[in-house]
């Protein structure tokens, strides 16, 4: 089968130009409705020509604001396939015109910075503002504050990326909690900022709390008091503790020794052996003979 394109030749002087092309003047006409274009104004579509109305009709956006077509005659703003007129395009709180402004979408609709921020961004514990973009957030037991807003509660200075600590709810720089709260050794008065002892409620440095005759530390040793002062076992031993009447060594009792009385006469439970024998008088009837102790088979021999 053959085909045969036929094209009209143009003799007349009475024609057109578009599209780099030559017409016949009742040639050129809208691709859609076949409206005559001579001296209209009119719209390439994919390479065809289109009057204005089905241009609008076909291809035009409507706009978001009020619906209506945007036309050639106007400037298309789009976002996220999403159209206004350019004086449509405008803040859904205050009105004001977003060309060529920082804008946020919520809800399906557009707002300025401003108004974005004033309804919808969260707000500071401390002054009650919104967080604006770029803004620091400093957030602390379910609060938030601005960099600013974030102080301490005495001194009031912006505590910022420095340490502080929590004291009934409130946040506390260091140096005002050391000043004002933390605890000082008992011996030396300063703060204890870390690792302490507390003897008797008090409290002292580990480095603090020593032996008062011999000032040997007491941290992790066995040691007793006298007087309300503390002493480790070997001075506690020398210069308050009863003496076995046997091996004359002090009876501190520190660890548990268990020792034995009588008549102001004192003995390790080891040294209260017969003088005779050596067997233990721990739990027995015993004589006495002299300053020495005996069992009562070796008392009667």
């Amino acid at each position: 089968m053959l085909f045969v394109s036929v094209f009209q030749l143009i003799f007349s002087g009475e024609y057109t130009t578009a599209m780099d092309q030559n017409y016949h003047k009742d040639h050129l006409a809208c691709h859609n409705c076949e409206k005559k274009l001579i001296a209209c104004r009119y719209i390439l579509k994919d390479e065809h020509p289109h009057c204005i109305p089905c241009y609008q009709q076909l291809f035009a956006s409507n706009c978001e604001e009020c619906t209506k077509p945007i036309g050639p005659d106007f400037k298309d703003l789009s976002y996220k396939e999403r159209h206004w007129h350019e004086f449509c395009f405008k803040c859904s709180e205050c009105q004001k015109s977003l060309v060529d402004q920082p804008f946020a979408p919520k809800n399906e609709k557009i707002f300025c910075s401003d108004c974005h921020d004033n309804i919808f961004a969260a707000r500071c514990d401390g002054c009650n503002d919104p967080f604006r973009g770029g803004m620091k957030k400093f957030e602390y037991k379910g609060k938030q504050w601005h960099e600013q807003c974030f102080t301490c509660t005495v001194c009031n200075q912006a505590i910022s990326n420095k340490s502080f600590i929590p004291r009934d709810e409130k946040v506390i720089c260091v140096p005002c909690y050391e000043e004002n709260f933390a605890q000082r050794c008992t011996k030396c008065s300063n703060v204890i900022n870390k690792g302490g002892v507390t003897y008797k409620n008090t409290p002292f440095h580990k480095d603090c709390f020593t032996c008062t005759n011999c000032s040997k530390l007491l941290s992790g040793e066995k040691f007793t008091s006298k007087d309300e002062k503390p002493y480790c076992a070997d001075c506690y031993g020398e210069l308050f503790a009863k003496r076995c009447c046997q091996c004359t060594k002090p009876i501190t009792g520190i660890g548990g020794t268990k020792f034995i009385s009588f008549e102001e006469r004192h003995w390790h439970s080891e040294c209260f052996n017969c003088a005779k024998c050596n067997g233990s008088m721990v739990g027995r009837g015993f004589l006495m003979n002299g300053d020495s102790i005996l069992c009562p088979e070796c008392g009667r021999s």
